[in-house]
């Protein structure tokens, strides 16, 4: 279809329901995870977390939101389609669990005090949002001499391990709300199947499960943990908050600036990586958005909601492909931001978690987490597909390390005090989990960029690849788990041989051909 200056895109399409419940419930799962670690990780005061994080955490969320539909709107107008889905953005989910425990709980229980806590996360978001807006201008040039596989390889890596697990593994702790939910999600995001009246899938699911969960409450049963006195206690956090001004508690912060550095830095990297992963996506699904602004928006909204007393960074979401193909377009993504403020000004959100099981919010998570590690194979080359499975390893690496060490902690002991030798005994290699489990995602993303140039017999850029590992390695952006320097030596210097030869090949090309029988394998593989 021919754009024209006269074509005015639909702000909301049948689909948007779908998307809005799905996304909604995905944001809903976030502010719930979010005020619980609040509320009793860091025993804040809840006149601090429901008058002042929530609420300036909503603003930013809806700024977020509105832009990003602002976007799928623009893009659809210059276009003259009225099938552009907006990108989905919100919290970033391993920010909420870094900034918790690495920066405001240490901080907390150093000073006894809370409020210092809250003061040094701020702090932590406003270098965040400073790095994302300067990054915002290199990372276009990143993504186009970076491979598709290597950038959506990364992100199936997260998907498949950090979004996709939990949630499936909750579905089978309470498999009869659980597989119920799941199945009723999957026969019509998947196969086609309409509910009567045209009810979203989503919302069809979160009835069922409530319906399950009440309805094994009066049995005695209990499937969803929910209780009558559950829901009277909620009440009590009702009222109406608006964000307020926190520039004295940022600057207040400051004096925590060594600490958090440590930890902003390589999280800024990480963010912009991600953002590009999620861009990439999108324009794979056939909506590509500008990375630049996408970037810059991220950080500015983040900025002001800093400035407003939100301790959490704002990010553009996995998950676009998954929600353009339920049908979600402009609306769902400004819809959710309305859905937002409601629950954070307001006091909502402690009412709904007493009120809706989470388990039949989790098959939603696994069925965003499919698509996109689907997307990583069907929108890549075939001769890819090794790249996009080594882009896998490290996050499961990470995904299982921090297994671990969640089970290690809550028995008051760790892999070093156990003793790695026997642990090795028993086939758990835990210093290995720990190298290639830093930095998963740029990890991913070396890893399967170089791979995928050597399966192009691009040498030279299979080398540069190569070639930054090593730089990444040796400050610690990579295989560390802080930025310093000479973080990894010895693994800095693995990287280096790695790119001098496959430099030198690209200077012997009589070599290339005994090194293209890759294609041959390929292809065979299926007949046999």
């Amino acid at each position: 279809m021919t754009a024209t200056t006269d074509f005015r895109p639909r702000l909301w399409s049948a689909g948007d329901w779908n998307a809005f419940f799905g996304f909604g419930t995905n944001i809903l799962v976030n502010m719930l995870v979010l005020t619980g670690l609040l509320r009793f990780v860091l025993k804040m005061p809840e006149a601090l977390v429901f008058g002042r994080i929530l609420p300036a955490m909503g603003l930013m969320m809806c700024l977020s939101t509105f832009y990003y539909a602002y976007l799928a709107y623009r893009l659809a107008r210059r276009t003259g389609r009225n099938d552009v889905c907006a990108l989905p953005s919100g919290i970033s989910v391993p920010h909420m669990f870094i900034v918790t425990f690495v920066i405001m709980l240490p901080v907390a229980l150093k000073t006894n005090d809370p409020v210092q806590g809250w003061e040094a996360g701020l702090v932590w978001v406003f270098f965040q949002s400073f790095i994302l807006m300067i990054g915002g201008f290199i990372a276009p040039y990143v993504r186009k001499i970076t491979p598709r596989a290597a950038l959506l390889g990364t992100l199936a890596g997260v998907s498949i391990t950090f979004i996709s697990m939990r949630p499936a593994l909750e579905m089978y702790q309470t498999p009869v709300i659980g597989l119920t939910c799941f199945a009723i999600i999957m026969v019509n995001w998947l196969g086609g199947f309409k509910y009567p009246k045209g009810i979203p899938a989503g919302l069809v699911a979160i009835a069922v499960g409530m319906l399950v969960a009440w309805g094994s409450n009066l049995a005695g049963l209990n499937y969803g943990g929910l209780s009558l006195k559950g829901v009277g206690d909620a009440f009590a956090n009702f009222g109406f908050y608006v964000p307020l001004p926190a520039v004295n508690h940022v600057f207040s912060g400051f004096h925590y600036l060594a600490v958090i550095l440590v930890t902003a830095i390589p999280f800024g990297v990480y963010d912009l990586v991600e953002a590009m992963d999620n861009v990439e996506s999108a324009e794979a699904g056939g909506d590509p958005f500008p990375t630049t602004r996408v970037l810059t928006a991220d950080g500015v909204v983040s900025l002001i909601g800093c400035l407003m007393g939100n301790p959490f960074i704002n990010a553009v979401y996995i998950g676009h492909p998954g929600w353009k193909a339920m049908g979600g377009r402009i609306g769902y993504s400004a819809a959710v931001g309305i859905m937002v403020i409601v629950l954070s000004w307001f006091g909502i959100i402690s009412l709904l978690l007493a009120v809706v099981p989470v388990v039949a919010i989790s098959p939603i998570l696994l069925y965003i987490g499919m698509l996109i590690g689907a997307q990583a194979f069907q929108t890549t080359p075939k001769a890819h597909a090794p790249a996009v499975v080594l882009a896998l390893t490290p996050h499961l690496a990470a995904w299982c390390q921090t297994l671990m060490d969640g089970a290690l902690g809550v028995a008051g002991t760790s892999a070093a005090a156990l003793g790695f030798d026997k642990l090795a005994g028993v086939g758990v290699l835990y210093p290995g989990l720990a190298t290639m489990g830093g930095g998963a995602i740029l990890t991913g993303l070396v890893l399967a960029g170089t791979t995928a140039c050597i399966i192009d017999k691009n040498f030279v850029k299979a080398s540069v690849f190569a070639g930054s590992g090593a730089v990444l390695t040796f400050f610690g952006f990579m295989h560390g788990a802080a930025v310093g320097i000479a973080v990894s030596p010895t693994l800095a210097i693995a990287y280096a041989i790695v790119a001098v030869f496959l430099y030198s090949l690209s200077r012997y090309p009589a070599l290339a051909p005994a090194l293209t029988g890759h294609d041959e394998i390929l292809e065979a593989t299926p007949a046999e």
